[in-house]
């Protein structure tokens, strides 16, 4: 049987049906840039399954993985050491082969990782209570949108022109088809970031603000006077945490005021894995749990008095009316939120604070080593593990030749910012416990000789 066993006859009638002139039709959200007007280039229309092996070892051979040359990659996606016993836990059957805990009396192990999961969460974050996770950091930036939104009853959101633009492009998308009103000012490659102008953007119509928190450009800026200044008028703030660890060594976001934390739980356990699957985190304060996304899970006793681990609130719309959940797309990656609390509990406190530790002396080090390098200047006046650098040139075109040479430099602002040629001279440079002394020198030496 062919994998796709339809006639063309199968496919006219389903068509009909639903009304659509062409298959073409149904892709009409997808940007023409972005469709295929063909089979993939490279790959053999059909094959014996040593030669389609042989093959793809070829095309995956002519990838440069993060963990075989000198990597200085972030922007919100951070190379970090997973221990061993992480991957060696996950694979366990219990947790690998399970889907998801509708079924508690067959669930207890998922539920109970999940109950130990929301706390870790929730004390990272600075916050009340955390959900069983959701799919990635984006969505979960959404979503915390949305939930100000039921909260305030208003409709318009103020973003920070630090948020990442990828973050940034998930919100607008959703907020296509609610009619949320999204505002962001355009970024400035400056040492600290504007939080004053950011809270002077607020009105009677907004019902949070968002910032992230290090910004994309790695700035740390103080989150009290904006929370304050945001809750008069009020609103929400939504604070967006792309790399954990740096709550290891700054104060979280929600003891200094934010209302809902979300994040990207990557780097805790989950690996780059060449984009996915992440690990969305979502905390909040106890007053707001009702209208939180996703699932909780609770302790209770069964009637005999043992203990047992149950979904103690799900408003998915699979769950409960679909007028009255709050989401349809916060699916908990429950094998990533297992990776990051095996992690976390194997680092524990002090674990991580030495984490955090080494990540900004690694850091400190490689930005004061790079701006001695002609033609660059360090931009940021503060951050954790990740910095931008202003080059002469054009930095995308100096990530491409040291990557050639067998350097990952970091992540160009000209890739993340496209339609802004005034941010082409950006480059973020990322430095986590993986790099050692000898890799910045090389990447000293590579930016001098590119820069020459």
């Amino acid at each position: 049987m062919r994998y796709l066993p339809l006639t063309e006859a199968d496919r006219a009638e389903m068509l009909a049906r639903i009304g659509a002139p062409s298959v073409d039709a149904l892709f009409a959200d997808v940007p023409e840039a972005a469709r295929l007007a063909g089979p993939v280039e490279g790959l053999p229309g059909h094959a014996g399954e040593m030669a389609v092996e042989r093959h793809m070892a070829r095309l995956a051979a002519r990838n440069v993985s993060a963990g075989s040359v000198p990597a200085f990659l972030g922007a919100g996606a951070y190379r970090h050491h997973v221990p061993a016993s992480v991957d060696h836990l996950i694979q366990r059957g219990e947790f690998l082969t399970a889907y998801t805990p509708y079924q508690p009396e067959i669930a207890q192990g998922t539920l109970q990782m999940l109950f130990e999961f929301q706390p870790q969460v929730a004390r990272l974050l600075g916050c009340d209570v955390a959900n069983a996770s959701m799919y990635d950091g984006s969505t979960a930036c959404w979503e915390a949108i949305a939930m100000a939104g039921r909260i305030t009853k208003r409709n318009k959101a103020v973003l920070s022109s630090g948020l990442h633009p990828h973050y940034v492009g998930t919100v607008r998308t959703m907020a296509r088809f609610t009619g949320d009103v999204i505002e962001q000012a355009p970024l400035a490659p400056v040492a600290e970031p504007d939080l004053a102008a950011l809270a002077g953007q607020v009105d009677a119509q907004t019902s949070c603000v968002v910032v992230q928190y290090p910004d994309v450009l790695g700035r740390i800026g103080d989150l009290a006077a904006l929370a304050d200044a945001v809750h008069a008028a009020g609103a929400l703030l939504v604070a967006v945490v792309t790399e954990p660890v740096a709550l290891g060594a700054i104060r979280s976001p929600g003891a200094m005021g934010a209302d809902i934390v979300v994040g990207e739980g990557q780097s805790l356990g989950v690996g780059l894995q060449f984009g996915g699957p992440y690990l969305g985190l979502f905390a909040t304060r106890d007053k707001y749990v009702r209208q939180m996304p996703g699932r909780l899970v609770g302790e209770t006793v069964d009637a005999a008095g043992r203990r047992g681990y149950v979904l103690t609130l799900s408003t998915r719309e699979q769950h409960i009316r679909r007028e009255k959940a709050t989401s349809n797309i916060c699916t908990n990656a429950g094998l990533c939120a297992l990776a990051f609390s095996i992690h976390l509990t194997l680092l524990g406190e002090k674990g991580l604070r030495a984490l955090a530790a080494e990540n900004h002396r690694l850091a400190c080090l490689a930005a004061g080593r790079l701006a001695q390098v002609p033609g660059v200047t360090l931009v940021n006046g503060g951050f954790f593990n990740e910095f931008t650098l202003w080059i002469d040139g054009d930095a995308r075109a100096v990530v491409r030749d040291l990557a050639g040479k067998g350097l990952l430099a970091g992540v160009s602002l000209g890739r993340l910012y496209p339609g802004q040629p005034e941010l082409a001279g950006g480059l973020l440079v990322a430095v986590t416990e993986t790099a050692c002394e000898e890799d910045i020198e090389a990447l000293a030496a590579g930016l001098e000789e590119a820069l020459a």
